[in-house]
C-alpha cells in the first residue's frame, strides 16, 4: 500500500487548498509556494509515488493529466502566450512530494528550465 501523502489528504479534502478542479481521475488546485504568477498542482487521485512506478495501467490518467492541463491553461488565461508543465522525478529531479504531479506554470515569460550551477 502506498504511504499516504500531502496530496492525498488534498484530494481527501482531509487538509485545505484552494482545489480548481475535481473528478474521479484528477485534483487540481494552487501551488501553496508559488514560483510563478499562475502555478497550479494536476495530481492523479491514485497516488504514483514518482514515474519511475508508472505503469500501463496508468496510461489513460496520465494522458489525462494533460486535457485537463489545457483546460485550466485556458480558464486561467495562459493559453494565448504560454505556459510551463513539468513533472520532476525523484531527488536529483526536484521532486519534493512523492506523489506524482505536474505543475502548470504561467503568467509571465518563464526563464530557462536548468539554471547553471
Amino acid at each position: 500500500m502506498t504511504e499516504e501523502t500531502l496530496f492525498s489528504k488534498i484530494i481527501n479534502r482531509e487538509i485545505p487548498a484552494d482545489i480548481l478542479f475535481q473528478d474521479a481521475r484528477v485534483t487540481a488546485f494552487r501551488d501553496l509556494y508559488p514560483q510563478a504568477p499562475t502555478h497550479l498542482l494536476i495530481v492523479p487521485n491514485k497516488p504514483i509515488p514518482t514515474v519511475n512506478e508508472v505503469t500501463e495501467q496508468d496510461q489513460a490518467v496520465l494522458g489525462y493529466l494533460f486535457i485537463v492541463a489545457k483546460k485550466l491553461a485556458e480558464q486561467e488565461g495562459l493559453a494565448e502566450n504560454g505556459y510551463r508543465l513539468i513533472i520532476n522525478c525523484g531527488n536529483h529531479g526536484g521532486q519534493e512530494v512523492y506523489h506524482l504531479h505536474m505543475h502548470l506554470m504561467g503568467g509571465r515569460r518563464l526563464g530557462r528550465m536548468v539554471a547553471a550551477d
